[in-house]
């Protein structure tokens, strides 16, 4: 944790927040419910669980990926991620899966579990793993032992916390400015094709994981 990791930190936050931004991703879930009980503080109140749940949804892949580590070569590792990320992007090109809720009527214990639903069916944890696999390589370059599996349980849990204060700070900005000002008319307003981003995104970070 160290100035070499810089880059990887930013990258952290950056995806945080473009995983903040997009509204299946929970902004919208909690503008509904402020806006359902005309309460500023239902707002305040849905975006730590789902900022919890999407942090879990990012720690559940790094902890699966460092458990593969321990029999899977690094290079080989680091193709399956690429294949994977490219495979989810070109399933939402073909027919954008989203995870139904009941309703809006949950407890807190609900909604992080649906957070870490969407964020585990939206591929947001395999978008930082090629990050945390970059920062565990360099990080072990020097001792001749790459493997994911190396990597300390700080790197993960504080690449998880920055990335999750990311999302959480973007996500309660966009869900405030929502309730506050816009509407949720907004969406209809300006349009713009999340699914199309996301798949693109998705894709682009397996093909960088291939390349860098």
């Amino acid at each position: 944790m160290t100035g070499a990791h810089a880059g990887s930190w930013l990258a952290l936050v950056v995806l945080g927040a473009f995983h903040g931004i997009n509204p299946a991703m929970g902004w919208l879930f909690a503008t509904a419910l402020g806006l359902q009980e005309h309460r500023r503080n239902a707002v305040f109140r849905a975006l730590l669980p789902l900022a919890a749940g999407h942090a879990l949804a990012i720690l559940a892949v790094i902890a699966i990926a460092a458990l593969a580590g321990f029999t899977i070569p690094p290079q080989y590792l680091r193709w399956a991620v690429a294949a994977i990320l490219i495979t989810v992007g070109l399933r939402f090109l073909i027919r954008h899966p989203h995870l139904r809720w009941a309703g809006m009527r949950v407890g807190m214990g609900e909604l992080t579990l649906w957070s870490f639903l969407v964020a585990s069916v939206h591929g947001a944890g395999l978008m930082v793993l090629p990050i945390f696999m970059r920062m565990s390589t360099m990080e072990h370059a020097s001792t001749g032992t790459s493997s994911l599996a190396s990597g300390t349980l700080t790197a993960a849990i504080v690449a998880t916390v920055l990335h999750a204060a990311s999302y959480l700070l973007v996500s309660a900005a966009v869900a405030l400015l929502v309730f506050e000002k816009l509407g949720i008319g907004v969406l209809r307003k300006a349009w713009f094709n999340v699914d199309l981003i996301w798949a693109t995104a998705l894709m682009g970070t397996g093909v960088a994981t291939l390349v860098l």
